[in-house]
């Protein structure tokens, strides 16, 4: 763009921000409103415009033509006979939520508006929608759409809803008068929700509209630019993006030409939208001042220069029109000076004119001298909750208990997959779903009874044909044996055909086709197979489908491992294809374009193999060029196509923008056109400019002219910084080696870069500027995220200097926050300040303010995106250098720089729930701490822990994700192992939460010494004498037996484990409750158990492994110290002594002829202990504390349903199994399954219904078939859990006869609770029975005593003082509970409480429903922020433990609930 050009845009620029005006350019312009376009770019900069007189100036004849000043008033927006809104629908959608649909009903308009309103709340709420046009039935799609609307496969338009509190809605405007009416249903899209009409669509009439012919006539424009300006004021000012602002100034024309349509004259119009009785004044300038007057373009373009100067602030339109005044001042002391107009207008154009910088800056600044002024960001729109998901199923790496906080809406053919996998137990060898345009494909390979079962099914509509073979080597078809054909199918030469069938399932919900073909095992390896539907032949992608009978395939070389857990397929592909990527970066990154769609179809695995191949690139563990001549602007060009792909992929998948982060930060930014030649072109200037065209640089001129890659960064950095140490070689070579650039590095390149730099002292200062220059290009090129250059590339810049970079130009991204300029001027200005808490705080301001514009721009998303890298990247830098600051801090400030690096954390993150809560607790904890609350370092230590929690989550995510594509993709590509080892933890390293750990690690020790917590907690004090053994996971060795006395130091203990044989102490880092299972177990095992805060200690003790040591415990710490081998035999370790177990035997339960009872009927015979205490207490408590109404199945009455002739198939089977148990441990989970395949005698169906119902609970049935099952299968999978591992080898273990074990089921309704509690009366502890021990959780108890990590609240109480509870230790589980009106069914063994053995807790308690997991919010509940809630709540909690321990006159351990402040009891047990 030429000068003049640029100043012409400028001029227009600033000609909009001063004033909504007409132009005297207005007759060269075209229609579609040019100026308008720049009259909102003022409209957005204004804040109050309402009320004020607006000036506009139109020049008549030029420079010296007569001026006169128009004044006029903005009045309001033209109505055109405003229209009033009738009710056209009022309707009912599901129980509660009422949608009220209303119409503008004015005849005179042409334009209809629709207003919908609902009480429904949700982010994904849309209305799916069209037109319906002269009574036909198939839906149009209006052109005139509400923002945010997208299309639909061209079918129907899907527009959002604004939520608004509880409420939420949305406006319609149909221009068409042929429209008659509009059709729609209402979906909340992340459930998959959908609201319809009685089974229809919705059916709106519009009113009959008139079409109005619109006369061949102009308007002026002042009077659209005055109706565009008062649109947009009744719409609130709102912030338009340049396609907004043509079609809201096109908006405003056509509505006066509905008016003139009508009749009204321009006159007219124009005493409607000005006050009729100004006066326009005409004043005529005397000829000195139009000689001697400056022309108003001139004028506009010094104005506009001052408003850069001032850092473009955001001017009222007073202060618009005094910078005009003043810059008119400027120009007119010039011309008194006795220049001449045209060498004013030369002067300008150079900026040579003297310019007082607007104070506005002074006066309203973004940010003061010393720190920014941060907004008031609500935290909770931070809140992303896109949990990926892979199409490729991650066999072997499902982690337990990582269920999604939002339940997933199960396709069909996955709902097929779960109900095979169910019927079929055993292992799962394959699972894979391969997309059909918009259609699934599912093949499962699945292993029950030693065979290999194959399912296939799809939801394709049409009938399909299976084209199949078997093979026994890859790419082979052989014809499958007659022995396998499914019924009907057909025998070919080296093929078999077969019909799919129709399969449907009420209880799963789905329709398919499917096949279903079973085989001896390592007979073949695979089946190669199409599908032919209505005659057409569908492949895969080209190639035949296949899948594979095993875990990975036997043909892959040996150590590439076998894929699981990774997009296989695309990473064999890319393996396949690195001999060509390895030609040249175009080359690489031109395939990485190829394979994008088969990345973004295979998910999460799929974008994470890319990352992994990118990072492998951009870390050179890959060849970048091999002997291949490309040209810079040819590279530039594909890293440019790679980038928009992976930007168009990041708009439309945000489950997925935290990895396409990565593979940005992996690729530089490229560009089309000059961005790469100028690389080549460049480098030439400075060889010319500064006389340097032999030796090195010319050596680094081959190599860039042959093939330019990121180490040309670090040799241009490495130049400058050499030339800036006055020429010092060993500078030069410091910057290459820090950065990986050996000189080996620097021969290996095709074209070698053998000298090293030598230059002139008097080449200094042009070497300094050029390379500078230079340096900005390359990042351009290859460093997307520098923080320079992406700023730069937002901003827009343009570069100059002896014939350098002429006429380069980058525009900026439109529609920037207004203050954005400054905010990021600032940051460049301070990145490299040593005190860094202001300039951490501008960062994170500046990515606030980037991230509304990330979700919705589409215009320069990449650019923006590499802008919000380079600030992340910067912010993980500038905490590294702030850790000085520390080093003396209060743990305020520590705190502080916490929420700053977690609030980062949680912007590049995109499951990001979790961290938001820790963000929100942080904040409260500061709070706090500022209030000088007693307990802050308490609650701070809690938010720490689960803060621990969720790094600990993110890394796992990182590992699950990443490293089994790194393994395998690197021992395709012969990456070296070390590289492929610290993979995934040089990325967790790199980022946020590394820093945030650090941070962590320095306030716990400050926290545990101001909350008095020492560095352990002592969950089972007892004295112990063994052998120290690491391991990483108690659950791994939980089996095991140890023949010498054992102290375990375990990385991860998640409370529901056992203690293996043999084990005298277990110490962990982790953090289980007291009250787990574990800790139970440890405590009735007389085994050490404590967690240790201190990594040092832990540490240490690691250090002693195969060591003997002696610990001794007190209530909150462990002495240890280490002995000699021989004085484990004098050790009194009471824990040591050999004690003969006493024999414990169970009593064989028989049926009593009952298959239900009530809870008067509940007898030792009959149930369990844990019914028989719920019965006793009812009636005996306080009648404050609330038991739920119960009945049972009695023992006997699972043997009796196994015997009866419906289950007898099911009964063999078990036979069968039970038999290989004792060989094959792996036969319990079968056995479990084939429990599950018991049908209900309908005897037991009658009698559980009588008893439910005369006991006053809801029977299941009542809702339908359906719910009955629901609770059948929650009553199997009871029984099923005599099976369980941890049960089936407890009673093992204690020579329990497990046959013998028999198990009643205690049927309760759920109570949703608010809170749940565990009470021992007697502290576990401390063993003081003066004091009760309690702990508490939000929602439902199972986390509680559930393998759930972070800590419960936890509190004693002295009895002789139940209203004063002392909190030991806050909250730190994230996750909590909840569930709607359910029934429970609570194992209840005669194998629990017996005396000596503790079999509480082994078996399952099973919901009819799911629970809903709910990430958890401290910040705001009472428990935390209440002290008299808290008080009461507790203290209820501890007067009911008193009460029933009283009742029964032996310690207690009791569980319950509370409920709107109510306290429920469901269960109470002697305390072991």
């Amino acid at each position: 763009m030429s000068n003049s050009n640029i100043w012409h845009h400028k001029l227009f620029h600033y000609q909009s921000l001063l004033r909504p005006a007409s132009l005297e350019h207005r007759s060269k312009l075209d229609s579609s409103g040019i100026v308008a376009k720049y009259l909102f770019k003022a409209a957005r900069r204004s804040s109050s415009f309402s009320g004020n007189d607006l000036k506009l100036r139109r020049s008549e004849s030029g420079i010296g033509g007569s001026r006169r000043s128009v004044i006029f008033t903005p009045r309001a927006v033209l109505a055109m006979e405003p229209s009033s809104e009738q009710l056209a629908g009022k309707f009912n959608l599901d129980g509660n939520i009422e949608m009220q649909v209303f119409v503008s009903n004015s005849s005179a308009a042409s334009i209809a508006q629709i207003n919908i309103q609902i009480t429904y709340s949700s982010d994904s709420l849309l209305l799916h929608w069209g037109a319906i046009l002269d009574r036909k039935e198939k839906w149009v799609l209006p052109s005139r759409q509400p923002n945010g609307t997208t299309n639909y496969k061209n079918r129907a338009l899907r527009s959002p809803f604004i939520k608004s509190g509880s409420n939420s809605y949305i406006s319609i405007a149909i221009d068409d008068p042929a429209t008659q009416a509009i059709e729609f249903l209402v979906v909340d899209e992340a459930k998959n929700k959908w609201f319809k009409d009685n089974g229809q669509n919705f059916h709106i009439k519009l009113p009959m509209r008139e079409k109005l012919i619109i006369p061949n006539v102009s308007v002026p424009e002042e009077l659209v630019q005055i109706q565009a300006y008062l649109r947009w004021e009744r719409k609130g000012k709102q912030m338009y993006t340049p396609e907004q602002e043509k079609e809201e100034y096109e908006s405003a024309r056509f509505e006066l030409l509905e008016e003139v349509a009508r009749g009204t004259s321009i006159e007219d119009l124009r005493a409607k939208l000005t006050n009729k009785n100004d006066r326009c004044e005409i004043k005529e300038p005397s000829v000195s001042k139009i000689k001697n007057r400056i022309p108003d373009d001139l004028v506009q373009i010094q104005a506009y220069i001052r408003w850069e100067k001032a850092g473009k602030p955001n001017y009222s339109p007073e202060q618009q029109l005094r910078e005009f005044e003043k810059a008119r001042e400027e120009l007119q002391t010039e011309l008194y000076k006795g220049v001449s107009i045209d060498e004013i207008q030369k002067k300008i154009t150079k900026g040579e004119i003297k310019t007082e910088e607007s104070k506005q800056l002074q006066n309203k600044r973004y940010f003061s001298n010393e720190r920014i002024q941060r907004k008031k960001w609500d935290i909770m729109q931070l809140v992303n909750k896109h949990a990926a998901k892979s199409v490729e199923d991650k066999v072997s790496k499902s982690a337990e208990g990582k269920a999604s906080v939002e339940s997933k809406v199960l396709k069909a053919v996955e709902l097929f997959a779960k109900k095979k996998e169910e019927h079929d137990g055993g292992a799962v060898l394959n699972k894979k779903i391969f997309k059909l345009a918009d259609k699934e494909l599912l093949v499962l390979v699945t292993k029950p009874g030693g065979k290999v079962k194959v399912h296939l099914a799809t939801d394709l509509e049409q009938p399909v044909t299976l084209h199949w073979a078997l093979s026994k080597k890859a790419g082979e078809w052989l014809e499958p044996p007659p022995n396998v054909l499914p019924p009907g199918s057909i025998s070919l030469q080296v093929a078999a055909e077969t019909q799919l069938k129709n399969e449907s399932s009420t209880e799963f919900s789905y329709q398919v086709q499917s096949f279903e073909m079973e085989i001896e095992k390592d007979t073949f390896i695979g089946m190669p197979f199409v599908l032919l539907s209505n005659g057409r032949w569908i492949k895969n992608n080209g190639s035949d489908f296949y899948i594979e009978f095993g875990r990975g395939s036997k043909h892959v070389q040996k150590d590439a491992g076998d894929g699981i857990g990774t997009a296989r397929a695309l990473l064999d592909k890319i393996a396949k294809m690195e001999s060509e990527a390895q030609k040249s970066f175009m080359h690489r990154f031109n395939i990485a374009a190829d394979l994008m769609d088969q990345a973004k179809d295979a998910g999460e695995l799929g974008l994470a193999g890319i990352f992994v191949w990118m990072r492998f690139m951009a870390t050179r563990q890959l060849i970048w060029n091999k002997n291949y001549n490309v040209k810079p602007r040819e590279i530039s060009k594909a890293q440019d196509r790679l980038t928009n792909l992976v930007q168009d992929i990041y708009a439309n998948n945000p489950q997925h923008r935290e990895l396409l982060r990565m593979i940005m930060s992996t690729v530089g930014r490229g560009g089309e056109g000059d961005v790469g030649q100028r690389i080549r072109d460049e480098i030439l200037v400075i060889q010319r400019n500064n006389d340097c065209k032999g030796g090195m640089m010319e050596e680094w001129h081959q190599k860039l002219h042959n093939n330019t890659s990121p180490d040309d960064v670090i040799i241009c950095q490495a130049l400058i910084d050499c030339i800036k140490s006055d020429f010092d070689i060993s500078v030069y070579w410091k910057t290459l080696n820090d950065n990986g650039i050996t000189k080996e590095r620097l021969l290996s390149y095709d074209r070698a870069i053998h000298s090293e730099p030598n230059f002139r002292r008097d080449q200094r200062d042009g070497l300094l500027r050029d390379l500078g220059n230079y340096m900005r290009t390359l990042k351009a090129v290859h460093s997307g995220a520098d923080l320079d250059s992406a700023i730069g590339n937002c901003m827009g810049y343009r570069s100059e200097g002896q014939g350098f970079m002429v006429g380069v130009q980058t525009n900026p991204v439109p529609g920037l926050p207004s203050g954005f300029p400054e905010l990021l001027k600032f940051l460049l200005e301070h990145v490299e300040d040593k005190n860094v808490e202001a300039l951490l705080e501008g960062l994170l301001e500046a990515r606030q303010e980037l991230r509304t514009l990330l979700f919705k721009s589409k215009d320069r998303l990449k650019d923006l995106l590499f802008l919000d890298i380079a600030l992340d990247s910067t912010v993980r830098t500038v905490i590294e250098r702030g850790y000085e600051e520390l080093n003396n801090a209060r743990p305020e400030k520590i705190m502080y720089f916490i929420t700053l690096v977690l609030e980062n954390l949680a912007l590049s993150s995109d499951d990001n729930e979790d961290l938001i809560y820790c963000l929100k607790g942080w904040k409260l904890a500061l709070s706090m701490s500022n209030s000088k609350s007693d307990h802050w370092a308490l609650f701070s230590k809690s938010v720490l822990d689960r803060t621990r929690l969720a790094l600990a989550c993110k890394a796992e995510w990182y590992q699950n994700v990443l490293q089994p594509s790194a393994e395998y993709l690197g021992s395709l590509l012969g990456v070296d192992q070390w590289a492929l080892n610290i993979f995934t933890e040089e990325i967790i390293r790199a980022g946020s939460a590394a820093a945030l750990s650090t941070l962590l690690n320095r306030l716990d020790p400050i926290l545990r010494q101001t909350a008095h917590l020492g560095s352990w907690q002592v969950i089972s004090p007892v004295e112990a004498v063994g052998y120290v053994v690491a391991v990483d996971e108690l659950l791994t060795v939980q089996n095991k037996t140890y023949k010498f006395p054992t102290i375990l130091v375990a990385k991860r203990v998640k409370g529901e484990e056992e203690i293996p044989d043999g084990t005298v102490a277990v110490l962990t880092p982790d953090m289980p409750d007291v009250l787990s299972h574990v800790s139970v177990r440890a405590r009735n095992s007389k085994v050490c158990f404590a967690t240790c805060f201190d990594p040092d200690i832990l540490a240490d003790l690691k250090a002693y492994e195969g060591k003997l040591l002696h610990l001794k415990p007190t209530s909150a710490d462990i002495a240890y110290s280490e002995l000699k081998e021989g004085k484990l035999a004098d050790s009194s370790s009471t824990n040591l002594k050999e004690v003969s177990p006493s024999p414990i035997k169970l009593v064989r339960k028989q049926f009593r002829g009952r298959y239900a009872i009530s809870s008067e009927e509940f007898s030792s015979e009959m149930v369990g202990a844990k019914s028989r205490n719920i019965s006793y207490l009812k009636g005996k408590v306080p009648s404050w504390i609330g038991i739920p109404t119960s009945v049972a199945l009695p023992f006997g009455v699972f043997e009796k349903v196994l015997n009866e002739d419906l289950n007898w198939e099911v009964a063999n089977k078990l036979q069968l199994l039970k038999k290989n148990l004792a060989e094959e441990s792996s036969a319990l989970g079968q056995i479990r399954h084939t429990v599950l395949q018991l049908a209900a005698p309908p005897q037991l169906v009658q009698e559980l219904k009588t008893k439910m119902q005369s006991s006053g609970m809801p029977w299941p049935g009542d809702e339908g078939e359906r719910r009955w099952e629901q609770a059948w299968m929650a009553i199997k999978k009871v029984w099923a859990s005599k099976w369980n591992e941890r049960a089936y080898f407890s009673t093992r273990k204690v020579k329990l006869d497990h046959d013998y074990l028999c198990m009643a089921v205690l049927v309760q309704e759920v109570i949703n609770a608010d809170y749940a509690f565990v009470i021992h009366t007697t502290n576990p502890s401390s063993g003081d029975s003066s004091e009760i021990y309690a702990e508490v959780v939000k929602g439902l108890g199972e986390t509680l005593v559930g393998a759930y990590p972070g800590r419960a609240l936890s509190f004693i109480c002295k009895k002789n003082d139940l209203n004063t509870p002392l909190v030991l230790g806050y909250p730190s589980k994230p996750i909590g509970l909840f569930i709607k009106r359910s029934i429970i069914f609570r194992s209840d063994s005669n194998g629990e409480d017996l005396e000596g053995y503790a079999g509480a807790g082994l078996y399952d308690s099973v919901p009819m429903d799911e629970e809903e997991k709910v990430v958890l919010d401290y910040s705001s509940d009472p428990l935390i922020t209440d002290d008299n809630f808290r008080r009461t709540i507790l203290s209820s909690i501890a007067r009911a433990g008193s009460a029933i321990e009283e009742l029964y006159g032996s310690p207690q351990d009791i569980e319950g609930v509370i409920r709107d402040g109510k306290v429920y009891v469901v269960q109470t047990r002697p305390q072991m």
